[in-house]
């Protein structure tokens, strides 16, 4: 019953609980000099039977600093860096304030192969082929996906071609689109600093869907496209050069996934998106069994723990984004968030962005477009 009752919470159509708000030390800030070096937040190597990447990290923010600048620097997105700093301006957090920098993620439910991309929290995973006597290395990046209207499709499908320096044919639906809005889009726009494509693309099996760069990197971690796959353009030139033609690509949207870590399970929640038809609400055995997949369940009953049902139903309404034990003796936001180092507030060593192309203070109006369209009301058929 208490797991039926966590579907039900969450719910689309009915407000959840506001996250709570990431707990602020009472210490003092201790100077640069105590600071651990950042850690690395997009290459891991892993084991077959650990599902949970990457450490959480605390940064200190400058005077300058706006959240999209803290998230690019640690390959994060928009909303996953506004979500655990609740109540923080994004685009004023203050100097001296302590930023939680979500840099721990768990593996969603799929084959570890290729390209698999959780639209719900916005992340793509890359699971390059694996080399015998090793561990599996996965790649991790932010992404932008469609907007509510124009949703990014889910399932399988392959990398069809790829393409450097591509030229943009806006088709004839987002022409008419912007053309409601004012503007007159060309039929076609040339390689350069205007291309919404950035500078590189992957085409997919699915006509009119891509994986591709941006001229405006504030959209990443955000639904800001027509449907297609965006990144930073640092990370998508990385991904270029590496991802062959013919790699598998899976689109799955879980909006709780579940992980083992050290002999304990996790859960990271987030927001159900506004057009995910199914019924969370009313919810029935096939979605909890997606919740609670069964290698997690002979996990449990390997070790005779069971699920902590009410943590697991607490975490999962307050859709944090953080990583949270959900096991015997559960642990709180309060305790996670005290265990996260705190480190120096710069671009981790072996990053794939130089620090170059800063996030123009004049990009506030565009992401707050952006984020107010996905607040809009979505139509549903009855």
């Amino acid at each position: 019953m208490l797991a039926l009752a966590l579907l039900a919470a969450c719910s689309t159509r009915a407000p959840l609980p506001a996250p709570p708000a990431p707990v602020r030390l009472v210490a003092p800030l201790p100077p640069v000099a105590m600071l651990q070096s950042p850690i690395d937040t997009h290459r891991f190597e892993i084991d077959s039977n650990d599902d949970v990447l990457g450490t959480l990290q605390r940064v200190i923010a400058s005077r300058e600093d706006t959240l999209p600048d803290i998230a690019r620097r640690f390959n994060v997105g928009y909303e996953e860096i506004v979500r655990v700093n609740p109540g923080v301006d994004p685009w004023l957090p203050g100097e001296g304030r302590e930023i939680i920098v979500p840099t721990r993620f768990v593996l969603p439910n799929a084959p570890r192969e290729g390209l698999v991309i959780n639209i719900a929290a916005m992340r793509l995973f890359y699971f390059a082929p694996p080399v015998a006597g090793r561990k599996q290395v996965v790649y991790t990046h932010p992404i932008g996906i469609g907007k509510v209207g124009w949703s990014t499709p889910e399932g399988s499908t392959r990398i069809t071609g790829r393409q450097k320096n591509p030229v943009w044919i806006p088709p004839a639906s987002v022409r008419k689109e912007h053309l409601a809005n004012g503007e007159r889009l060309p039929a076609a726009v040339p390689a350069g600093p205007d291309n919404p494509l950035g500078r590189y693309k992957f085409t997919l099996g699915w006509p009119s869907y891509l994986i591709h760069g941006t001229n405006k990197p504030y959209g990443v971690g955000l639904r800001s496209s027509h449907g297609c796959l965006r990144l930073y353009p640092e990370d998508i030139e990385a991904l270029y050069e590496m991802i062959p033609v013919g790699t598998v690509v899976r689109v799955v949207n879980q909006p709780f996934v579940l992980g083992w870590h050290e002999g304990r399970l996790q859960l990271q929640a987030f927001n159900v998106l506004e057009d995910d038809r199914r019924d969370w609400r009313a919810a029935n055995t096939k979605l909890l069994q997606k919740v609670l997949t069964p290698r997690i369940e002979q996990q449990l009953k390997s070790q005779t723990q069971t699920v902590d049902w009410v943590a697991l139903m607490h975490q999962a309404q307050a859709a944090t984004g953080l990583p949270m034990p959900v096991g015997p003796a559960a642990s709180d936001i309060k305790s996670v968030l005290a265990n996260a180092p705190r480190v120096i507030n710069r671009i981790p060593a072996g990053a794939n962005w130089d620090g170059r192309d800063e996030i123009a203070a004049a990009a506030q109006q565009d992401v707050l477009q952006m984020v107010s369209e996905r607040q809009k009301p979505v139509k549903r058929s009855p």
